[in-house]
């Protein structure tokens, strides 16, 4: 069934109809486009809410992504990131393969049913030339119609006046020449309006059997082909957002993911690894009994706080070299670096109560408080365990800086080489101030490695991280006290006491050789079997015993250790 055909007789009907099919593409079209603006829209809010909320760089945040939760949180806004991106995409292809491909086909079609309806050859012309052949058809009927009734009248009065008494032969014979001049004239309108009539029946067969038939057919066929790449585009839409659909669900599955790998186990662990001081909790505060006889000053108040050990002895320069050290935090670091068999079992607990009996404790000012430890460049300001990591930290990226000048400093020996060998290419001795420059990097990197070296080795064998320098105390830190003499003499007394030996606890194995250089440490040779008399209690050293006697501590992670049960 077509057109042509079929619908022969509905012109304006066809004419409508194409008319708004083609509104339909135009108002498709439209609606595409709005889409792609709340697509592109949507992507851009998407964008801004992930930067909005992604970690700036130097912020508090930064140092916290290292936890799982918040690396997740940067993984789902990543993932939104490019989940927003896909959102564009849609929007771009969108546009481009259906506004745009669709607009460019919407104005040939109305170019094309322009040309079938108004062109040369189309309805609208057709349409006029029949209309001026049935025009000239009814003009030719009338004037036939006119023209015989003339004719028709002329011959009845030639008839009467021939009949008429009374006429003269002259008027007679004008009379009947009238009627024949009518009678030739209407037969001339007769010959030339069954002439028109076949012309018209000819144009009008003409316009509806092949015309109109063929005009009807090619505004079907543009109709149809309209039809069709509407629904191309119908479909489009669909497999648009389809074809972006594996990736937003990569998008989903990597923040399920991130969800998943969360690990509040790890994350703590790694806060203790992060911020692990390796100091011991203070001990007791013990009782000051002002009943026996210890004197205060008249500024003393009872709301001060009483030195440590270490604060206290600062200008008792004379005395061992271990109380010397320095302390950040709290006097249980020195215990890996001062095993003196002196003091007993619990060299702490001894400064303790010997300062409680001697000290004349004062109020320090706030401001003094307030002090931050200076920080130095072997990083001396930190706990042990921070020192010990910022330490290797450093080691390790001197040690990347020297291996890039020396990667360098052998390509500039291949250059010079290939400059000999082949002069035309350069010059070797322009390379010489880049050769001496290397030189000299790699001398100062090598230095500051064997420095920072010599550092870590003695940040694990001194944990504290301080010198063993007699002759100035560290006046950055904490407020010095004065002792009575008491102390020195007590001191004497106690040296000469013998300590009981501690029962051992456990075995060692030593897997690594260590010199035990440092003082309260105890050299082992690896493969040495040693006695165990105190735990690691996070500082990272070990009290061990010999079984000759000697006891001192060494490095937990050089030995293989055995409690007993």
């Amino acid at each position: 069934m077509d057109w042509g055909t079929d619908l022969w007789d509905q012109y304006d009907i066809i004419e409508k109809h194409t008319l708004s099919g083609l509104d339909l593409v135009e108002k498709y079209v439209k609606f595409v486009k709005e889409r792609t603006e709340i697509e592109q829209n949507y992507a851009k809010q998407l964008r801004n809410l992930s930067k909005k909320y992604y970690p700036k760089r130097g912020s508090k945040d930064e140092t916290e992504c290292r936890v799982s939760s918040f690396q997740s949180f940067t993984e789902i806004l990543n993932e939104m990131n490019d989940y927003a991106g896909q959102r564009e995409l849609v929007a771009e292809d969108m546009m481009m393969n259906i506004c745009i491909e669709l607009t460019k086909y919407l104005q040939e079609l109305k170019q094309e049913r322009k040309t079938v309806s108004l062109g040369t050859g189309g309805a609208k012309k057709a349409q006029q030339t029949l209309e001026v052949s049935y025009k000239q058809l009814d003009s030719s009927k009338k004037r036939f119609e006119r023209e015989w009734r003339e004719a028709e009248r002329s011959a009845a009065y030639a008839e009467k006046t021939d009949q008429d008494i009374n006429a003269t032969k002259a008027d007679v014979g004008k009379a009947k020449q009238q009627a024949h001049m009518r009678s030739r004239i209407a037969e001339e309108c007769k010959n030339d309006y069954a002439a028109q009539l076949q012309k018209c029946n000819k144009e009008q067969n003409q316009f509806y059997f092949n015309d109109m038939p063929v005009i009807f057919n090619k505004l079907q066929d543009m109709d149809e082909r309209r039809g069709q790449r509407l629904a191309d585009g119908y479909v489009l839409f669909s497999d648009t957002e389809k074809h972006v659909m594996p990736i937003i669900d990569k998008c989903l599955e990597g923040i399920h993911k991130a969800g998943c790998n969360v690990n509040q186990r790890n994350d703590s662990l790694a806060l203790v690894e992060q911020h692990k001081s390796g100091f011991e909790r203070p001990g007791d505060i013990e009782f000051e009994d002002y009943s026996q006889g210890i004197n205060r000053t008249s500024s003393d108040s009872s709301l001060s706080t009483p030195k440590g050990p270490l604060e206290l002895l600062g200008k008792n320069r004379n005395k061992k070299s271990w109380l010397l050290k320095k302390s950040k935090l709290s006097p249980s670091t020195i215990l890996p670096s001062t095993p003196s068999p002196k003091f007993g079992r619990d060299p702490l607990s001894y400064c303790l109560k010997e300062i409680n009996k001697t000290v004349k404790p004062r109020i320090s000012s706030f401001r003094t408080l307030r002090r931050s430890p200076t920080v130095t460049e072997d990083f001396g300001h930190l706990p042990p365990e921070q020192r010990r990591k910022r330490l290797q930290k450093k080691r390790d990226e001197i040690a990347k800086e020297l291996q890039k000048e020396v990667d360098q400093s052998e390509a500039l020996e291949k250059m010079r080489d290939v400059y000999e060998k082949n002069p035309q290419m350069g010059d070797p001795a322009s390379l010489a101030p880049q050769n001496s420059q290397t030189a000299q990097n790699i001398e100062r990197l090598r230095g500051e490695l064997a420095k920072y070296e010599v550092r870590s080795l003695f940040s694990f064998r001194d944990p504290d991280g301080a010198q063993s320098d007699e002759g100035t105390p560290d006046h950055s830190q904490a407020i010095y006290a004065e002792f009575d003499d008491d102390f020195e003499e007590e001191e004497e007394e106690e040296e000469v006491e013998e300590e009981e030996p501690t029962v051992a606890i456990g075995n060692c194995t030593a897997m690594y050789n260590f010199p035990g250089a440092s003082e309260g440490t105890i050299s082992m040779q690896e493969g040495e079997v040693l006695d165990v008399v105190e735990e690691d209690k996070g500082d990272g050293w070990t009290r061990v015993r010999r079984t000759n006697g000697d006891e001192g501590y060494i490095p937990t992670s050089y030995v293989s250790i055995a409690l007993n049960k």
